[in-house]
């Protein structure tokens, strides 16, 4: 019984003795490629082969990645943290002097390597609130909250060309005085191949001009007195046109003088008989005229 089931667990399947060598080698290879489609979509860990070369021998770069999660790569230790990137893992001094390792529990890695950034909170002028971030304080250091920014009025910008005409200032005044006023730039509205603007915090060049000046009273009073040193200069300067304007259409009062057409007054005739000619002189000057009465 036991010799005739071996005969026929010997003998060939009557499907498999169907095909051809051709499709028994395709078979083969199809499975050969389903196989590879199956590992691929495996996901391994990416430091699985670290630990171990080609050859199987163990190199300078050693995983340890049981429960630690810690990477050995040529004597210093890191930390996989699982997002593509490494920790290195710190090394802890006691108070001894002896190096300690961070403690491990529960399979994790307790590291405290968080950077303590302090924020310094600033206090809005205007509401009194706190606050660690704003437009204002960030490009002009004035201490002003976003909620609070007014761009028309109380926090208006000015361009430094009608900083320096409205409030009489020099370009020493903001570059070079104390503090130097702080400004952003920004293109030029009306062309764009123009230099850059700087534009200026109102109330900053304002509490500049001030400083420059004294009072807002002394402002007032170089405006006026620049404003008539220009009235005479304009009047100069149209004095003059007139003067050279006069001279090249020459008029009367720069005309030379000439000689009036002279009328002449003649005296008594007096006759000649030879040549039966009258002769009369000018009574005003010696010229004279020799005529024939007809």
């Amino acid at each position: 019984m036991s010799n005739e089931g071996a005969d026929t667990a010997a003998l060939p399947t009557p499907s498999s003795s169907k095909l051809t060598n051709a499709q028994k080698a395709r078979i083969e290879r199809n499975q050969a490629k389903a196989q590879k489609l199956r590992e691929a979509k495996l996901v391994a860990h990416p430091y699985k082969d670290l630990g171990s070369n080609k050859n199987g021998v163990h190199s300078e770069a050693m995983l340890d990645m049981g429960q630690t999660g810690v990477i050995k790569v040529q004597g210093t230790k890191y930390i996989d943290s699982g997002g593509g990137f490494l920790l290195e893992q710190p090394v802890l001094s006691s108070a001894s002097g002896a190096v300690e390792k961070p403690s491990v529990s529960d399979g994790n890695v307790i590291v405290d390597d968080a950077i303590a950034i302090p924020v310094h909170y600033e206090e809005c002028a205007e509401c009194g609130d706190q606050f660690a971030d704003s437009y204002l304080f960030n490009n002009f250091g004035h201490p002003v909250c976003d909620k609070c920014r007014d761009n028309e009025e109380r926090h208006a910008l000015i361009t430094r060309t009608e900083a320096k005409a409205e409030y009489l200032l020099k370009d020493c005044d903001f570059d070079k005085r104390e503090p130097p006023l702080r400004y952003i730039s920004r293109k030029n509205p009306h062309n764009v191949r123009w230099g850059e603007m700087k534009l200026y915090l109102h109330l900053q060049v304002l509490k500049r001009a001030l400083e420059v000046w004294g009072s807002e009273e002394e402002l007032v009073r170089q405006h006026e007195g620049r404003e008539e040193k220009r009235e005479v200069g304009k009047a100069r300067k149209y004095n003059k046109q007139m003067k050279q304007l006069r001279m090249e259409v020459r008029s009367s009062v720069y005309t030379k003088k000439t000689h009036a057409i002279h009328q002449h007054e003649f005296g008594p005739d007096t006759y000649n008989e030879e040549e039966d000619t009258y002769t009369h002189t000018c009574l005003t000057c010696p010229y004279s005229e020799t005529y024939e009465k007809m």
